[in-house]
């Protein structure tokens, strides 16, 4: 652009003015060691009033010389990928998609910039947070062109997949990074685990590993900062036991459940709202069950389950992702409890996640109503049998003595049993009590009670007096005998493989937890 003397002498620069030779010649005079145009490029790009017109001009002129933005230019390309072109004119976006396009084509050395430069913008800049009744942050009037501003985010990172088909390999590892901390408001976490889901659905090769960033960061919430929280859920399930409900002690339609008040478990519901919506819209399509991409997302979910979840101890919430997907349909919810079947019947896998399996098939069994009873009953008719033949194998060997690191799956698997019968024994013997009494008497649970191991002494309290109030009341077994008897041992529950030494007493030496008891977080 040519400016008059007298109109530059006369005014000040307008923002629009441009000084400077082309890029082409900037970068001619560079290779010379002429290094004033190139300074006054990157100074006039990183104009915060820098207008639309100025943006397409310089992109469009960037396009043309392309090929001749190498490794030595670095700091003019990151001061390019720095313009503000989200939100702004559709001109603009497509110029800048343009040229996106031929840098990354033409330049794979810029890819991870790129990259970068656009993952960076898939959580909102500004956010409002709250401590107490005071605001602490700048506003957050830009939210409401969030969606669009995500929008050209997501077609800025197909376009450049389409380009460089490896860009899988690139992306995971910036996703990871990018991940704002987990004590970032849940607004924040929302929009990026929100997108990182997006991203899953046009990058499939990344679903799996999406995922278990997504839950595995949500699992740091879960077990990290909610120890209140699941001392609460024990003092509950004692409660609720010991009343004989057989539903949840929470409910999750009272209104005092309005607010989540601990703010990382309203960080952890934001995040498993967006986590569960995510699994709803790719199983349903037009309102059907899609069964195909129903079982592809199972898959992946499972994987995910077997990796972050099982060997995450207590944790409260994440795990509900998978009673939420089985609940879409029976085989689902069938082929979950059959995982954990064979995993705790497994002898090569680790006892820790033997007995977590049990503890999962127990919960689930007990707490899913979306379960018929003629699945429950096939579970423990798999359950039963293989306690009996454990009892078989060891009942009259030198290791028949009450000791968790010896038979810890076996007493898990127990208390799974014991569990279960807590609280669907109404459902087993309702319609036809002869019948269910029957059923439940050939379960031969006095021969478990009775045998040397003592599963009643190592199951939780709460269990273990609420299986012996349902056992009496049917005239199935008469545990009191055997609970008076381990009420009255002063010795501990061994915990050593010989058997000889003790350790202080521990009421729940399983270290149990109950998964899917309760869900706390209102969403």
């Amino acid at each position: 652009m040519e400016i008059e003397d007298r109109d530059f002498l006369s005014t000040p620069p307008k923002k629009t003015v441009r000084f400077g030779g082309t890029v082409s010649n900037t970068l001619a005079k560079l290779q010379k060691g002429d290094t004033s145009d190139y300074e006054l490029i990157k100074h006039q790009l990183s104009d915060p009033d820098i207008k639309d017109a100025q943006i397409i001009s310089w992109l469009h002129e960037f396009r043309t010389c392309v090929t001749q933005l190498g490794k030595d230019h670095e700091q003019l390309i990151y001061v390019v990928l720095k313009l503000p072109w989200l939100g702004r004119s559709q001109a603009v976006v497509e110029e800048y998609l343009a040229f996106l396009s031929n840098l990354v084509s033409a330049q794979t050395v810029y890819l991870r910039a790129c990259l970068r430069m656009v993952i960076s913008n898939f959580a909102p800049k500004r956010i409002r947070i709250q401590e107490g009744n005071v605001d602490i942050s700048d506003s957050d009037d830009e939210d409401e062109n969030l969606p669009r501003t995500f929008d050209q985010c997501h077609q800025a990172l197909q376009l450049i997949a389409r380009y460089v088909p490896s860009t899988s390999r690139f992306l995971m590892p910036i996703l990871s990074d990018k991940f704002p901390f987990v004590q970032k408001s849940s607004r924040t976490l929302e929009c990026y685990v929100h997108n990182l889901l997006r991203v899953s659905v046009y990058i499939p090769d990344l679903r799996r590993d999406i995922l278990e960033l997504i839950i595995s960061k949500m699992l740091t919430l879960d077990v990290s900062d909610l120890c209140l929280v699941t001392v609460l859920i024990y003092l509950q399930l004692c409660r609720c036991l010991m009343d004989e409900e057989e539903d949840s002690p929470l409910d999750s339609s009272r209104p005092d459940r309005a607010v989540m008040v601990h703010p990382v478990a309203e960080r952890l519901d934001t995040m498993m709202t967006v986590l569960l919506a995510y699994i709803k819209d790719i199983c349903h399509v037009n309102g059907s069950l899609d069964i195909e991409k129903t079982k592809a997302l199972y898959r992946d979910l499972l994987s995910m389950f077997d990796k972050v979840v099982l060997p995450t101890h207590a944790s409260c919430h994440v795990q509900y992702y998978m009673f939420y997907l089985c609940s879409f349909r029976l085989g689902l919810a069938e082929a979950f409890l059959d995982h954990l079947w064979k995993m705790l019947q497994a002898p090569n896998q680790p006892p820790v996640l033997r007995q977590a399996a049990a503890g999962y098939m127990g919960s689930f069994m007990a707490r899913a109503k979306f379960l018929p009873v003629s699945t429950v009953k096939a579970c423990l008719d798999l359950l039963v049998p293989w306690l009996h033949l454990y009892i078989n194998s060891q009942d009259s060997g030198s290791k028949a003595f009450c000791d968790v690191n010896l038979h810890g799956p076996f007493y898990t698997a127990c208390q799974a049993v014991f569990y279960t019968l807590i609280f669907r024994h109404n459902a087993i013997l309702e319609g036809n009590m002869k019948k269910g009494l029957v059923y439940l008497q050939g379960l031969n649970l006095e021969r478990i009670v009775m045998c040397q191991l003592n599963p009643l002494r190592v199951c939780l309290p709460a269990v273990t007096n609420m299986f012996a109030a349902i056992t009496r009341k049917y005239q199935l077994v008469f545990c009191y005998t055997i609970i008076e008897r381990n009420n009255r041992n002063l010795l501990p529950v061994v915990s050593c493989s010989t058997g000889g030494s003790s350790v202080s007493t521990n009421t729940n030496p399983l270290d149990t937890f109950f998964p899917f008891d309760p869900y706390l977080l209102k969403r």
